[in-house]
């Protein structure tokens, strides 16, 4: 994968195995100034690589190493997603600074990118994220903007489902272990609803459980053939 590189001191050794993916957007006002920090020793956060608007692919961190990208965050049962995954910061001013839509060259680039990743270290569908997906209740990026369709077409990342939908008619509670069961932190129900519909339902994204929610968390657990990551 062809990349510059623009190495950050912020990082450690791995402890885990790469199994994640995970898509950040910068929620900074300028590229330069999300870029410097993630440089800076100060600042103490880091990514692997850094995509800009313009589809630039720089590397920070090698894939070896642990980026600090990830914070206080949790998936399928893994705590310390920084040992476990690969960070991939886009930039984007985030829902603080103009949210805004994400270029084609930026969006061709991060496509291109993590099917390099996820088939070099073998990444299921189910495992290339979001921040908001990992750590609901601190983060919305990259946001109900990011087009996750566009990866899910090409099997990088799982799709929302939309045939043959069923609704299972869960209490909240139920829905709530069946999101836990799924992969998220539920600890925050309210957060946990919200980051899920950012991911598969953004066009409402309301915090309330309701049957179409409930009918695609429901055929995102069942069973899909083997193979079919």
């Amino acid at each position: 994968m062809r990349c510059s590189e623009a190495p950050s001191p912020n990082f450690n050794e791995r402890t885990l195995p790469i199994s994640m993916i995970v898509l950040h957007y910068t929620g900074m006002a300028t590229a330069q100034e999300a870029f410097d920090r993630l440089r800076d020793p100060a600042a103490e956060v880091s990514c692997h690589y850094f995509v800009d608007e313009d589809g630039t692919i720089t590397r920070l961190v090698p894939d070896d190493k642990r980026a600090w990208h990830a914070g206080r965050s949790h998936w399928r049962g893994v705590t310390d997603i920084n040992s476990a995954s690969i960070g991939i910061e886009i930039v984007n001013p985030g829902h603080d600074h103009g949210y805004r839509p994400f270029p084609e060259p930026q969006v061709e680039a991060v496509i291109r990118l993590v099917a390099h990743l996820k088939d070099m270290y073998e990444v299921t569908r189910g495992n290339v994220v979001g921040h908001s997906d990992i750590a609901p209740q601190r983060k919305r990026d990259p946001g109900e903007l990011f087009p996750w369709h566009r990866l899910a077409r090409l099997r990088l990342a799982l799709p929302r489902p939309t045939k043959n939908l069923v609704d299972p008619m869960w209490g909240e509670a139920a829905f709530c272990l069946a999101l836990e069961r799924f992969g998220y932190d539920v600890g925050d129900r309210m957060a946990a609803i919200m980051a899920f519909q950012r991911r598969f339902r953004p066009e409402m994204i309301d915090g309330e459980m309701d049957a179409e929610c409930r009918m695609i968390l429901l055929a995102l657990l069942l069973p899909r053939p083997q193979g079919d990551d």
